[in-house]
């Protein structure tokens, strides 16, 4: 038998040594006693949740914290004080984790990287209302590691800092307290436009969410609407504050189709 093979062995019958009856024993006393105490910890955090509703998040994660450590350090101290194992068989171990652990750890770095670059480059800031990956929101932190950002339904998205470097991100602000919205309206192929344009103008104008420094401006096509032709017209202003862009295209809308009805302006057919 050659050196290799010599070695597998000796490392074989060294593993075996330390997984005796005894030590097996011992570890599966040791894990079900490290179970019992996060079990325990786990039902005391829930009693105090139900004391504290308000703190239950700040709870739920210093258990988590708690769980994590006693598992990992118990597990340690089992694995140290039951097995005693040799330094050399220590030191394979320690390899094979640092390994394992850097392979883990690649997207954590990579997003780390990622925070640096943004900081600098600054694509996009806290505050802005950006669209990335189909998600719609604004940006309520950026960290080192990922991106907070909060759609307006009010959920909070997590995304890695990373994906911002590779993928396509759009800022409808870039900084600015104003911000575009664009909003569309359909009318029939025989509508009067100009009195329209002129209806949805006025609406614009005297809108109290209107940023009026700048333009009011105009963009119509035509368009297939349910197999159907229509004229398109898009309106594009400014919100005063983009924390007011849904309730700014509300009263636009709200308050364009009333005027629509009252001048008989023709809205496309349905089928």
């Amino acid at each position: 038998m050659n050196s290799n093979g010599t070695d597998i062995v000796g490392d074989l019958l060294v593993i075996l040594e330390l997984f005796n009856l005894y030590a097996l024993v011992l570890l599966v006393l040791g894990g079900f006693l490290l179970w019992g105490l996060n079990w325990a910890i786990t039902r005391a955090s829930n009693r105090l949740m139900e004391r504290i509703p308000t703190r239950r998040f700040l709870v739920l994660q210093i258990t988590t914290l708690i769980s994590f450590f006693i598992y990992i350090a118990g597990g340690i101290a089992l694995v140290l004080g039951v097995l005693q194992p040799p330094r050399e068989f220590l030191l394979a171990a320690g390899g094979s984790a640092a390994v394992a652990l850097g392979f883990a750890l690649k997207d954590i770095a990579a997003s780390l990287v990622a925070g640096l670059l943004l900081l600098f480059d600054r694509p996009f800031r806290v505050g802005d209302r950006v669209t990335f990956d189909e998600v719609y929101g604004e940006i309520i932190s950026i960290g080192l590691r990922t991106v907070r950002l909060r759609t307006l339904d009010d959920n909070e998205v997590t995304i890695p800092n990373s994906r911002f470097i590779t993928d396509v991100v759009a800022s409808g602000n870039a900084g600015a307290l104003d911000m575009m919205v664009v909003t569309d309206f359909h009318l029939a192929l025989d509508a009067d436009l100009e009195l329209a344009k002129k209806l949805i103008r006025e609406v614009i104008v005297t809108s109290r969410y209107a940023y009026l420094k700048k333009p009011v401006t105009f963009a119509i096509e035509e368009k297939a609407l349910a197999e159907r032709l229509a004229i398109r017209i898009r309106a594009k202003a400014y919100v005063l504050d983009v924390h007011h862009e849904k309730a700014f295209q509300t009263d636009i809308v709200t308050r364009v189709s009333q005027l629509f009805r009252e001048h008989d302006i023709a809205r496309p057919m349905r089928g």
